[in-house]
């Protein structure tokens, strides 16, 4: 028995080496080929527009899914400007921040030029960001100005990262693209974009790249018939996923066909960190996207959101200020989640036309309605909620225009409804019908303007003169389709749009908003 015992032991301990050496085997095959059994795991987000908080969740996102996982991060623009944090620091803020976060690559968005090339060239340059694009160059000399495209290998897979920005941008922030005689400059190869998006997935791929991303700000819906990512995929071949900005969609997974019939994913995470996207690119090549909602991810980064903290701490300082009180919201989404600002009258819209009027005493007033950002909550307005909400350095501007003029800009301005549009107008001292259905002038009619003394509408005459204010954006900055940039400038630089907002709450309506804002006023009738 005893002898049995023996040889069964020894057998035994044999089996446990044996064991032991395939364990092991296993283990210095994993190590010697990188691990290459991994998925490669791509977090994105796209138009964050300042929202600080929801970094520290993604980079601890990113930690967490590293443990089994290549990870990778990316952005597809609209950082650096659209909220307080990047209005009150000229977007150092939110570079603070990402600098800190380990981005692989970063696409630029149409917001990045809100305040001038230079500033942004400086911000990217002083603080190392890893920014791709290939269609913004000068063009006294052609050039470059950022790298098209960036590879990173991912256990042993290589991934090339492209960025590419609407030409839209040369419409919505021309004053970075022309000078003030109204000479082009810079250019977003707007003429030839497919061929050169092409040309640089080309490259990529013979420099090795296994993938192709394209970080896109192109969008799904173009107001003036920009390309988007959709045509952009079905003229192009190589590219195996597009993560989207720009048009604030939200798209989980969407696949569509390339010039060669092959399925490209697509995927675009919505706005101000709302959600965060997930591609993951397993061992056999296949690939998903999906979106997950930044308030269920549970992991943080303690080190990103040290940053964050402390920057939140240094804004609160003059951000919490109360500047007035309402008992009434103000909207910015419908219940579809559309920007109504884009799309019809709306009370915030109201609320910031009459204030530019107010303090100008300009008999009409006009704003876009991209440039209202943020819905405003019933109860305290900060000075934070309210930069958050009118974000931008837009200092307002007096014009003398005819009414013809006037008549021309609100045919330009609702041209694409009833689609969003940034420069829809929002308005003060006048109402107008608007009919989407029609065809050019055909769409505006019974323009009548206010009378402020007898609180009469009377119609707009063609051939006389009136006052207008609106933002210098709408006037000489590419707003409002360029139609008032050759209109004569009574005055300008008269304040921040935002601080015009801030006078007319605090002193004009004495701090309480009043009740005629709690619904829309029949500026704008739809027919």
């Amino acid at each position: 028995m005893k002898k049995i015992f023996s040889i069964l032991t020894s057998f035994q301990n044999r089996i446990n080496r044996y064991l032991v050496l395939v364990i092991l085997s296993v283990s210095l095959l994993y190590a010697c080929d990188g691990g290459k059994q991994r998925s490669i795991v791509i977090l994105y987000e796209n138009d964050v527009h300042c929202v600080l908080d929801g970094y520290a969740r993604l980079r601890g996102l990113a930690d967490a899914v590293s443990d089994t996982a290549w990870v990778g991060l990316t952005s597809s623009g609209d950082f650096l400007h659209g909220g307080t944090a990047g209005a009150i620091s000229g977007g150092q803020f939110v570079v603070d921040v990402m600098k800190e976060m380990g981005y692989d690559a970063i696409g630029l968005g149409n917001h990045e030029f809100d305040f001038g090339t230079p500033h942004l060239t400086k911000l990217v340059e002083e603080n190392g960001l890893p920014v791709v694009n290939m269609n913004l160059r000068s063009l006294h000399p052609d050039s470059l100005f950022f790298t098209p495209y960036i590879i990173k290998d991912f256990g042993g897979k290589k991934i090339a990262f492209v960025g590419v920005v609407t030409p839209e941008s040369l419409i919505s922030e021309a004053y970075s693209f022309f000078d003030k005689q109204g000479k082009q400059m810079l250019s977003l190869c707007e003429d030839n974009l497919v061929d050169e998006v092409q040309k640089t997935v080309n490259e990529a791929r013979k420099a090795g790249a296994h993938y192709v991303i394209l970080l896109s700000h192109l969008g799904e819906a173009s107001a003036k018939n920009f390309l988007t990512s959709h045509r952009l995929v079905a003229s192009t071949r190589g590219i195996d996923v597009v993560l989207d900005g720009h048009t604030h969609s939200r798209i989980p997974c969407e696949t569509v066909l390339n010039a060669d019939g092959d399925t490209v994913l697509l995927s675009q995470t919505g706005s101000r960190f709302k959600n965060v996207g997930k591609l993951v690119i397993r061992p056999d090549g296949r690939m998903s996207t999906e979106l997950i909602p930044v308030d269920s991810i549970k992991q943080e980064s303690a080190h990103v959101r040290q940053v964050t903290d402390s920057i939140e701490a240094m804004m609160a300082k003059v951000t919490t200020n109360k500047i007035c009180h309402s008992d009434y919201r103000m909207d910015l989404f419908d219940e579809n989640g559309r920007q109504m600002v884009r799309t019809r009258e709306t009370c915030i819209g109201n609320l910031v036309a009459d204030a530019f009027r107010a303090v100008t005493g300009a008999q009409l007033a006009v704003n876009n309605g991209g440039g209202i950002r943020a819905p405003l909550a019933a109860g305290d307005w900060t000075y934070g909620n309210i930069v958050d909400a009118l974000p931008y350095n837009n200092y307002l501007t007096v014009v003398k225009i005819k009414g013809s003029k006037l008549f021309e800009l609100l045919v330009a301005t609702t041209s694409n409804s009833p689609m969003e549009d940034g420069q829809f107008p929002q308005i003060s001292g006048f109402r107008f019908n608007l009919n989407p259905k029609a065809v050019g002038k055909a769409r505006i009619s019974k323009v009548e303007v206010l009378n402020d003394k007898t609180g009469r509408y009377s119609p707009l005459k063609m051939d006389a003169e009136y006052t207008l204010c609106t933002t210098d954006y709408c006037v000489t900055g590419g707003g409002m389709y360029n139609v008032l940039r050759d209109a004569c400038i009574l005055q300008e630089n008269i304040m921040l749009y935002n601080q015009a907002f801030i006078t007319y709450v605090s002193e004009h309506l004495k701090g309480e908003i009043p009740e005629r804002y709690a619904s829309p006023q029949g500026r704008i009738n739809m027919k």
